[in-house]
């Protein structure tokens, strides 16, 4: 940069925190840390969540990304992986790292390269001071009335002995504190810094609570203060983009869907496959689709199973145009096929939306059930009815017959790309035995 930063701050935009807040003060010795770095502002990334300190994003004239509470070394992680060159900075609560402690354990074994500020003022501060798992033993909060029983996470000891690469604890008064903070954000691997705060509207008229009572209390818990441990090892998005720069080529191309085979559909079809988990739904609505493609049409699809996975309802919506599709959802289907109880249960909606210009394809023994006003179409498939692995490719091939939706060698072939010769043969042979049964 050809000039010199000497604030990071918006000049115009004043703390909104409580009077006496410390987050104030943690915030103008992360100023002071940025400007000592003179980092391009256009690669700094500060990732906040909810709380207080989720407030502190919109003081500075860096990028910026809020999120979820106890999501904030989430987000941050993900940026820092897209793009290692960022200086990437989670500033969160102790509530925060409550919530998503997982995800800070994880941040610190896989040593990703980002800063986390964590704001400790020993409680929830915005939703009206109950207990974290960073408030001491005996603390009085909205939620430990009588005194807290359980005793406080040591957050700096959680990452040291999950791999951080720095660690430190201090408190918000401490004057060396923009240093640490240079010392964290020039760290290759993850850093963080438990600041220990003043929280004035609940922790400290709570607890009779005071800056030389914040250090004693730290004694009391016997937590060292100072920087806790620096290490070497190797940081997660630099190791994996060395990784794949040592390929040749890509894992695996991406291989284009050639157009072999013309379609006569003429207007947008919107077609659901209504059917049970386990019974190739999902698969066959692939292969519908891509026969589509292969027919030159555009196609989307959408699945919706419950997370039983193989136990259930599966229902596959596939859309089909002459034009390119910019959305999903189907609310009124031109094509429903009601293949199970399981799907039947899933589309009583779609059912009342359709009307005479739409067609309900049906197995025999779910044709009474269904109520619709569109035309109504039963599957005969006389003696040999399907089984549940083959009955929706079954069905399926015979509407794309029916309904002309395109030749039904394209949806053959659809069904056989990247398969196994005998899932192949299997899939080919679900599709013959539509013949004849609309």
């Amino acid at each position: 940069m050809d000039t010199t930063i000497s604030t990071y701050r918006f000049p115009d935009r004043k703390y909104t925190f409580c009077p006496g807040c410390s987050h104030s003060l943690v915030l103008d010795h992360l100023n002071a840390a940025l400007v000592k770095l003179q980092l391009d502002p256009r690669q700094v990334v500060l990732v906040t969540d909810i709380g207080c300190v989720g407030m502190s994003d919109q003081f500075f004239d860096v990028n910026a990304f809020h999120g979820l509470h106890g999501r904030a070394v989430t987000y941050a992680s993900g940026i820092k992986l897209a793009n290692p060159d960022l200086k990437v900075i989670a500033l969160i609560g102790d509530g925060g790292v409550g919530i998503g402690g997982h995800h800070l354990l994880n941040a610190a074994r896989r040593n990703i390269g980002v800063t986390v500020l964590v704001f400790n003022n020993l409680n929830f501060g915005m939703t009206g001071g109950q207990h974290s798992v960073a408030t001491p033993y005996g603390a009085r909060t909205a939620t430990t009335r009588g005194g807290n029983l359980e005793r406080p996470l040591d957050i700096c000891a959680t990452v040291a002995v999950n791999g951080a690469a720095y660690v430190f604890r201090g408190t918000a008064f401490d004057k060396e504190l923009p240093e640490r903070m240079v010392e964290a954000i020039q760290t290759p691997g993850f850093a963080l810094l438990d600041i220990w705060e003043l929280c004035t509207a609940y922790y400290v008229p709570g607890n009779d609570f005071s800056r030389a009572a914040l250090m004693q209390t730290i004694q009391r818990l016997k937590f060292p203060l100072g920087v806790l441990q620096k290490m070497e090892s190797p940081e997660l998005a630099r190791a994996y983009r060395d990784q794949i720069s040592n390929l040749q080529s890509p894992i695996s191309n991406a291989q284009p869907i050639a157009t072999k085979f013309d379609s006569a559909l003429t207007k947008t079809t919107r077609v659901i496959l209504a059917g049970a988990a386990g019974g190739k739904v999902r698969s066959t609505a692939s292969a519908l689709a891509i026969g589509g493609m292969m027919s030159g049409l555009w196609a989307t699809q959408r699945d919706d199973y419950p997370v039983s996975v193989m136990s259930g309802y599966s229902v596959s919506e596939v859309i089909l145009s002459r034009d390119e599709i910019l959305y999903m959802g189907i609310e009124k289907p031109d094509i429903l096929a009601v293949l199970t109880p399981e799907g039947l249960s899933q589309v009583p909606r779609q059912l009342r939306a359709m009307d005479e210009a739409q067609t309900v394809y049906v197995v025999p023994e779910l044709a009474a059930h269904v109520q619709t006003r569109a035309r109504k179409i039963v599957f005969n498939f006389g003696r040999a009815a399907p089984s549940k692995k083959s009955l929706a490719l079954t069905a399926t091939a015979a509407i794309v017959r029916h309904a002309n939706l395109y030749p039904l060698a394209a949806f053959r072939e659809a069904i056989s790309a990247g398969q196994r010769a005998e899932i192949a043969a299997e899939n080919v042979k679900a599709v013959e035995a539509s013949e004849g049964i609309l």
